[in-house]
């Protein structure tokens, strides 16, 4: 495969599985061509051409030939100057890789990703809160992140990477969204009856069984294992953690436990205050589950795979 296949395959699969619906997709793209279309010309000198066919600015080629031939790839859920390091180490012990494969956003897709956590109020919207309110709530924590981010060295490991001569990649959002489509579908057909049903089938998922077994995996943040789990609503996309006030939202809309990859102090006293059972299936499985889905589509095509950086390989080819 060539690196522009790779990028275009991770955005496909993305959008096939993006909570939003394909004509949600449609309408964020066309609205996002009609504002390109409006900007003065010394404006698009600054506008990301990606953005035209791509929703997720935190999926990302930050370096290389886009028709490079990929010999090896270097997957991890966090690739920064150590990971680049190892990958010229292995290289010098005879492996052939040129493509570094980062779930977490660097460079540019890191800086840019607020951008996409405006899903959340649609996906708030299909669970029946109103998207005029979603709209609101996102927008205020959007800024909140993007006043978090505007100090950072975003482009460490991006420049690591092209001095040393490798390819660069983020697969931050296509890998959340095929996590959570995964998830949401096992527990909108098993219908578990109680939190523990919940955590109980999140373990015989190979990456959380493992992780289990690290003492990270799955846990019950708010709640019993005996209480019963009521509408069970899987929150692992959307760029990071929404806002507080969007607990009370979802309460509102009968939510009865959210399934999350992490949740900060506060959303967790605003969830125990409107009861809303939390289970925290754990960070890294639950990414490790999002680019196994990725990689097994990779291998199919005979690409070469090494993983590190917390990544434990399950294929469900």
């Amino acid at each position: 495969m060539k690196l522009k296949e790779v990028y275009r395959l991770a955005v496909k699969m993305g959008m096939s599985k993006d909570p939003r619906g394909k004509k949600g997709v449609k309408r964020v793209l066309d609205r996002i061509k009609d504002n390109f279309g409006q900007l003065r010309e010394e404006e698009r000198e600054f506008f990301d051409i990606e953005k035209l066919s791509n929703p997720y600015s935190d999926t990302r080629i930050l370096c290389g030939d886009l028709e490079m031939e990929i010999t090896g790839v270097l997957a991890g859920i966090d690739v920064e100057v150590p990971e680049v390091l190892l990958a010229d180490r292995l290289n010098e012990k005879g492996e052939r890789i040129n493509l570094l494969l980062a779930h977490h956003p660097e460079g540019s897709a890191l800086a840019a990703l607020p951008e996409v956590m405006a899903m959340q109020a649609d996906i708030w919207g299909k669970l029946g809160v109103p998207i005029n309110i979603g709209d609101v709530l996102i927008d205020k924590r959007m800024k909140e992140v993007h006043r978090a981010l505007l100090p950072l060295n975003h482009n460490r490991a991006v420049d690591a990477a092209c001095l040393l001569g490798f390819a660069f990649m983020t697969i931050h959002t296509p890998a959340d969204n095929l996590l959570t489509s995964f998830l949401q579908k096992i527990f909108d057909e098993e219908k578990p009856y109680t939190v523990k049903d919940i955590m109980d089938r999140l373990r015989k998922i190979p990456e959380y069984n493992y992780a289990a077994k690290d003492s990270a995996g799955p846990t019950i943040l708010v709640g019993e294992p005996d209480r019963r789990a009521g509408k069970v609503v899987v929150d692992m996309t959307g760029g990071t953690e929404g806002p507080e006030e969007a607990i009370e939202r979802l309460a509102d809309a009968g939510v009865g436990t959210l399934v999350g990859m992490h949740m900060g102090d506060k959303l967790r006293k605003r969830a125990e205050k409107h009861h809303i059972n939390v289970v925290i299936a754990g960070h890294i499985a639950s990414d490790a589950v999002g680019i196994n889905l990725f990689l097994d589509e990779l291998e199919k095509k005979g690409v070469k795979i090494i993983v590190c950086s917390g990544l434990r390989r399950v294929r469900r080819i």
